[in-house]
């Protein structure tokens, strides 16, 4: 009789024991999947950081780099500016896409309308942060001018984990390291360099430290005169100032085209007898980059590929 209780107890045991590990077991699968975080802390360009949610609904963007980016990605955006945009994003001019101000000074009203998950800023439009961070959690990814590259792969990454896109950044990155260190080990003999920017009949040069730099400071263009140029602002020069200095390539840029003036284009500006005496000139190296996207759209994933393609195309 108690060898048969024994054993009866010792089933009942193992039946709850079984029932225990069970259970556990479940609780064990359930926890080694934990529910993915819904925010992360973004460091930005303030001097702060700010918590955003991962892959937001809507977003609303000022800064065409960012825009760029969010395309190569496949992210849609909700709001954008009121801007002339390239060829290569011409399909944000189109009314779905809410329209929430302009590139510089944003529309509260309409930003509030679009009920947007996250903002995203840049450098024109870093002074409205404060008032658009009332509305919804607001981002400064604007790219440091003197150390555009790191910068610009710095903020790239963080919409790579903001959109949960961190692989397809990072093959992108590569895609870009590839082309400049190709273009790189080609341009320190391809002869010296400068950038112009026109508008309105006027020229002013840009050199290494500029918001166009990175055709010294990155891929390694050298400079043909020391242009007194910080971050937005060029130094205004003279026709007998580029003859004087005579680049063997002259990299153009056309302010009135990027904003869309009518019927403007660079070579007019610059087709004159002190031009046409440089080496850029005589060899061919007069160099008209696409105005849209070196002036307005900058640092984006798709645009800084097409901007050192467009480079390494002068120094070959």
């Amino acid at each position: 009789m108690k060898k048969r209780l024994s054993s009866y107890i010792g089933a009942l045991a193992a039946g709850a024991a079984l029932l225990t590990v069970t259970a556990c077991g479940g609780g064990a699968t359930a926890s080694s999947q934990p529910e993915e975080a819904s925010t992360i802390t973004i460091e930005h360009a303030q001097g702060s950081t700010a918590n955003v949610p991962v892959n937001p609904a809507k977003v609303v963007t000022f800064d065409l780099g960012v825009l760029d980016t969010m395309n190569a990605l496949g992210v849609e955006p909700t709001g954008v500016p009121e801007a002339s945009y390239p060829e290569a994003l011409k399909k944000f001019s189109e009314a779905k896409y809410a329209k929430v101000g302009s590139l510089k000074e944003p529309d509260f009203e309409a930003v509030s309308s679009a009920a947007p998950d996250l903002i995203i800023v840049s450098g024109r439009t870093a002074g409205a942060y404060e008032e658009l961070s009332k509305i919804a959690p607001t981002i400064d990814l604007s790219v440091d001018a003197a150390k555009p590259m790191e910068s610009f792969k710095a903020q790239t990454e963080k919409l790579g984990k903001i959109f949960k896109k961190e692989d397809e950044v990072a093959s992108k990155l590569a895609e870009v390291d590839k082309t400049v260190d190709d273009t790189k080990a080609k341009a320190a003999t391809a002869g010296k360099g400068l950038i112009v920017l026109t508008s309105g009949g006027e020229v002013t040069a840009y050199g290494a430290g500029s918001r166009f730099g990175i055709i010294h400071d990155v891929l390694g263009v050298p400079t043909a005169a020391d242009v007194k140029s910080e971050g937005s602002h060029g130094e205004a020069v003279s026709f007998e100032y580029i003859k004087e200095t005579n680049p063997d390539i002259l990299y153009v840029i056309n302010r009135d085209t990027a904003i869309g003036t009518a019927g403007s284009t660079a070579n007019p500006i610059l087709d004159n007898e002190l031009v046409k005496s440089t080496n850029a000139a005589k060899n061919n190296k007069i160099v008209n980059l696409d105005p849209a996207g070196w002036y307005i759209v900058g640092y984006g994933l798709n645009n800084v590929q097409a901007m050192v393609t467009a480079v390494a195309g002068s120094v070959a």
